[in-house]
């Protein structure tokens, strides 16, 4: 052991005639390690949200969006379709339809968001479909079969055969079903409305059809047969989810689809993906991703978790004060001892360096025990969810935590940085102790 680590160990362990330097010592262990714990379990609680929502928003949405830049939407979307999923870093694609529609069952009605899917491919983009907690999608899948397997046997459609209102005329290579299309509620819109599975509710189409009384809203009655509980208050209180036909029918649209959705081999690649998916489809076309849609979600999480680390941090701040107030005492103390150590020959560096390691000494025992309590207790609640919430309120009903290893780096690196900076002016002042002066009167 180096002459400066064992003095300054020795001036921790040693018996001191003035019990408040201890006192304020072992402060200083129980500030930095509370300041360490406190940040590593409110990073983790931070990160832990962040994952869940992730999580949740990727299992609920695309990773990359193509459309149209123009409002027309796409008409050969199958060619489009087989091409893209050709292209690298694409595991998949889907196509898709959103309108706003008015939702209504007797007096009560709510907008939404109609997305008409193709639902053996929609499970290939997102896990909305596997979120429906009651009810099942499966009618979706039987309506989708029905309708192609019919659309097949009678062939292609006359032009005069296809008759507004009439249940058996066809429209984008389907087959209108006699029975209630159906459709899948989020939970929150169900609860609103007052339906349930089997319920019949009308979805009303603002863009309506062309009557010699003018345009006249365009409605269709449809059947409940799930509802679906994602985890995103906006998703669960205005989305509704039905088949892709039926929604072309709904608003008239032909053989057309608003978007193609992708879902990629990276998430945190999907912006330079998307990039290559909009230069391989063309021009008049535009790419989204997941991370642009809720930009303003991620950045107010970062903030969060910027703002949380500065005021959390204070505390490990307060400790390298108590350090600071605790080495200046020690100076003050020791200082014949200072002098009989440069009388027998020590330099004044090292002198400095007894200082600077007894407060890093401090720092370090603090941390690591701060270290120790904060990954202790964020992986034990984070295991056995010590902390309830309200499932009504968050959506969830425990708090998560994710402790990281990183962020453990980051706040020992900034905890023991402190610690020297608390370290400098003492370990100076006691350099500067001239021994004729400290022994004069011995």
């Amino acid at each position: 052991m180096r002459f400066e680590l064992f003095v300054a160990a020795r001036y921790l362990r040693a018996k001191r005639r003035q019990a408040v330097i201890g006192v304020i010592t072992a402060i200083s262990i129980v500030g930095v390690m509370a300041g360490v714990a406190s940040l590593i379990i409110a990073l983790a609680i931070n990160n832990g949200f962040r994952q869940d929502l992730q999580q949740r928003l990727l299992g609920s949405t695309a990773h990359v969006s193509l459309m149209r830049v123009q409002s027309d939407g796409i008409a050969r979307w199958r060619e489009l379709l087989s091409q893209m999923e050709k292209q690298p870093h694409v595991i998949s694609a889907s196509p898709a339809i959103y309108e706003q529609v008015l939702i209504s069952r007797g007096a009560r009605a709510k907008g939404s968001i109609l997305k008409g899917v193709i639902p053996e491919r929609e499970q290939r983009v997102s896990e909305l479909l596997e979120s429906v907690k009651l009810g099942s999608f499966k009618p979706l899948v039987e309506a989708q079969q029905e309708g192609e397997s019919q659309a097949r046997q009678q062939g292609p459609p006359a032009d005069d055969e296809k008759k507004a209102g009439d249940p058996s005329s066809l429209e984008g290579g389907r087959i209108r079903l006699k029975s209630l299309p159906p459709i899948i509620l989020g939970k929150d819109m169900a609860d609103e409305l007052g339906a349930t599975v089997g319920s019949v509710v009308l979805v009303t189409s603002p863009q309506g059809e062309l009557t010699p009384f003018g345009i006249v809203p365009k409605y269709v009655r449809f059947k409940v047969v799930g509802i679906f509980e994602s985890g995103f208050y906006d998703y669960d209180t205005a989305w509704a989810l039905t088949d892709l036909a039926d929604s072309q029918r709904l608003f008239g649209l032909g053989d057309v689809v608003s978007v193609v959705e992708f879902k990629t081999d990276d998430i945190y690649r999907a912006a330079e993906i998307g990039h290559q998916i909009e230069k391989a489809a063309g021009q008049g076309f535009m790419s989204t991703n997941w991370m642009e849609q809720n930009r303003a979600l991620f950045r107010a999480l970062r903030l969060e978790r910027v703002v949380t680390f500065i005021t959390i941090g204070l505390i490990v701040f307060v400790a390298a004060l108590n350090i600071l107030i605790s080495l200046i005492m020690m100076v003050m103390e020791k200082t014949k001892d200072i002098a009989v150590l440069v009388s027998m020959g020590a330099k004044r560096a090292q002198v400095r360096r007894i200082f600077i390691l007894q407060g890093v000494l401090i720092g370090v025992i603090g941390t690591v025990v701060g270290l120790i309590v904060g990954y202790s207790l964020s992986l034990a609640a984070g295991h056995y969810k010590w902390v309830s919430l309200s499932a009504e309120v968050y959506s969830i009903d425990y708090v998560p935590f994710a402790p990281r290893i990183v962020d453990g780096v980051l706040v020992a690196v900034v905890a023991l940085a402190i610690s020297f900076i608390a370290t400098i002016y003492p370990s100076y002042s006691a350099a500067k102790v001239l021994p004729a002066e400290a022994l004069r009167y011995e």
